[in-house]
């Protein structure tokens, strides 16, 4: 699920979904839902530009989803 990988890489660099928010363009009620419904699946594109937000490669991201 991509949830908690996005919620632990957002804890990481010390960014609250509003700041995530704003530094990625996605809208804060959009990154609360994927955080917190696990049948909440983001597109390629919005993968590619949380984790340039987050200082992170995207394809990190989705090596820690393949690992859970």
């Amino acid at each position: 699920m991509f949830g908690p990988v996005l919620k632990e890489a957002r804890l990481a660099a010390e960014m609250t979904q509003e700041q995530l928010s704003y530094a990625s363009g996605v809208d804060r009620t959009y990154i609360s839902e994927l955080e917190n419904n696990p049948d909440k699946s983001p597109s390629l594109d919005v993968v590619f530009r949380l984790a340039e937000a987050l200082g992170v490669k995207a394809w990190e991201l989705i090596r820690r989803v393949e690992e859970q």
